[in-house]
């Protein structure tokens, strides 16, 4: 199993995760083949935390381990890797590689397995996650010297640093989110390798570029892994409308935290327990100030429309990198409507009433939050929105009332079908929900008196 140099480690799964994995890597061995795990859960168990999950890795074949596991499912075919479930739990195992010549940055061009695990560990991205531990014993395999780089909190690749990135353009991402998470020091020939290699993050497709910056932007520490792209290239490749916010003055009687991008950083290290719609709502809810920067005769900064703009960038942004439609729609609404959060106090009722019942109002109102608390804090519209749901204990302002008055209601009462309509109903709801009626009644004799009057 190759040379440990780590010694034995506690494995400090869940007792029925651990007799599961137990139990798999035991029909395995039974066949004579080898079975470690590896990943995150390695790094995970030699600093003493629980894993979240556990993938595997063997040095038998997917046609072998089908042998042993009849239900063992294919998963990548392209890179050998099988899931099976067992008493509840999925796992990955992945068959021992060994993979030369990348051609688009992403597939090798071949893939031959292995027998040898650290030949296997040996194509891997970085020195931790080459490590392995046998479920069986505790002990852990360490032939990059993975364990001493995480005591020395340094993230470097297994290898030379440019051949592992030209492998899958992608490990530059990844390289960031692991540095910004745990506050590792980048060695210097992976940074160099970064900063020499980032432009071709930009030929990776957009749904693998939005996954990995999901996880950045919603894990720990986004605001030091933006920071980190954007001082490597890696910004500018894969976001370069958010690398365009770098250096925009904004007025410092309102942003005295500094440009749009300090700002945007700040609200992302104020977050908490952020989701994906706040996270990218967030990134991007001052995208458009670059291009509607303009300087007044005074000297005065204004971004005249910014959040309209920013709006239709956000739209770009998620057709290129494949957002769902409901996340694109949720991001640019959010991005569109983050200024009218500072009229709330003087909005009228019934305007108010549509803003708190729709269905990102929770969105809304904490990326509002953390747009004044990292700028001027005048915190008035959270606060008045605070205020108005503390006398709401039933939630009704959360949830809009049945319309009174429907087109069918004005064609009983003799009007043909009319584009007039839309109007005279929406005024009609607004009224309602102003609470001018006593009742349904009142509210349609005050819609027939419109149509006649329009």
């Amino acid at each position: 199993m190759g040379s440990s140099k780590g010694g034995l480690f506690k494995l400090t799964l869940p007792q029925d995760i651990l007799q599961t994995v137990r139990d798999i890597a035991s029909a395995v061995r039974e066949k004579g083949y080898d079975l470690c795990i590896v990943g995150g859960a390695v790094r995970d168990i030699v600093s003493g935390k629980v894993p979240h999950d556990v993938d595997m890795v063997s040095s038998a074949t997917p046609g072998e381990l089908e042998q042993i596991f009849p239900d063992i499912q294919l998963s990548g075919a392209s890179f050998g890797v099988m899931r099976l479930r067992r008493n509840g739990f999925e796992f990955e195992i992945a068959s021992g590689r060994k993979e030369r010549n990348y051609l688009d940055g992403r597939h090798p061009e071949s893939v031959q397995y292995t027998r040898n695990l650290d030949e296997d560990a040996e194509r891997r991205d970085f020195t931790f996650n080459a490590m392995r531990i046998d479920p069986l014993t505790g002990e852990l395999f360490d032939p990059a010297g993975g364990l001493d780089d995480l005591e020395r909190g340094v993230l470097r690749t297994v290898g030379e640093p440019e051949q592992r990135f030209k492998e899958d353009y992608l490990r530059m991402l990844r390289a960031i989110r692991f540095a910004a998470r745990s506050n590792y020091r980048i060695e210097e020939n992976t940074w160099n390798a970064i900063c020499k290699l980032s432009p071709l993050a930009a030929e990776i497709s957009g749904e693998r570029i939005y996954d990995e910056l999901t996880r950045i932007l919603t894990g720990r520490f986004p605001h030091r892994a933006i920071r980190l792209m954007a001082e490597c290239g890696l910004l500018a490749a894969v976001l370069p409308e958010v690398d365009a916010m770098r250096g925009v003055t904004q007025p410092p009687e309102f942003h005295p935290e500094g440009d749009v991008f300090e700002h945007t950083l700040l609200m992302l290290e104020h977050m908490a327990f952020p989701d994906t719609l706040l996270a990218w709502s967030v990134l991007l809810h001052d995208v458009g100030k670059p291009l509607t920067r303009s300087v007044e005769e005074s000297g005065r900064i204004r971004f005249f429309c910014h959040e309209e703009k920013g709006a239709q960038i956000v739209c770009s942004i998620a057709e290129r990198l494949h957002f769902s439609v409901r996340n694109k729609e949720a991001v640019s609404g959010a991005v569109r409507n983050h200024m009218r959060m500072a009229y709330v106090p003087e909005m009228k009722k019934a305007k108010l009433k549509k803003i708190m019942a729709s269905e990102h109002f929770a969105l809304e109102v904490e990326l509002n939050r953390l747009d004044c608390l990292c700028s001027n804090k005048i915190m008035t519209s959270f606060l008045f929105f605070c205020d108005e749901l503390r006398k709401d204990p039933e939630q009704k302002l959360l949830h809009l009332p049945e319309q009174w008055v429907m087109g069918r209601d004005l064609i009983a009462a003799g009007f043909p079908p009319s584009p007039r309509f839309k109007k005279v109903l929406d005024d009609t709801f607004d009224h309602q929900l102003a609470d001018e009626f006593e009742n349904k009644d009142a509210a349609l004799l005050w819609a027939i008196n419109a149509m006649k009057n329009s």
